[in-house]
């Protein structure tokens, strides 16, 4: 698996992301591209699935709800999310204990 959906800045880690709405189960699934491709059971209405990718990460990574900031994509499949708090290292390590 490629790193080079994760970079990390002076504010934390940025993740470019695929997001694949109406899914079975909230799950990552591996890569597409230069993205991590993320599977999501909210339907993307009215930021639900934005929110639910929010509550992903922060659970995944360990850090609160309002360290996960989506800073591009909020009306698109193809998000960057900001993750505050945690080290690309461990976010890296965290994802591919995740893989479905």
């Amino acid at each position: 698996m490629s790193d080079s959906f994760l970079r990390q800045t002076d504010e934390g880690v940025l993740i470019d992301l695929f997001v694949q709405p109406r899914a079975s189960r909230n799950e990552i699934v591996g890569t597409q591209g230069n993205e991590l491709k993320v599977r999501l059971t909210s339907p993307p209405v009215e930021g639900a699935a934005n929110k639910l990718c929010r509550e992903f990460f922060a659970k995944l990574t360990g850090v609160s709800k309002s360290d996960v900031e989506i800073v591009a994509g909020e009306k698109s499949r193809h998000k960057r999310i900001l993750i505050r708090g945690v080290a690309e290292e461990e976010i890296h390590g965290k994802v591919k204990r995740n893989l479905s």
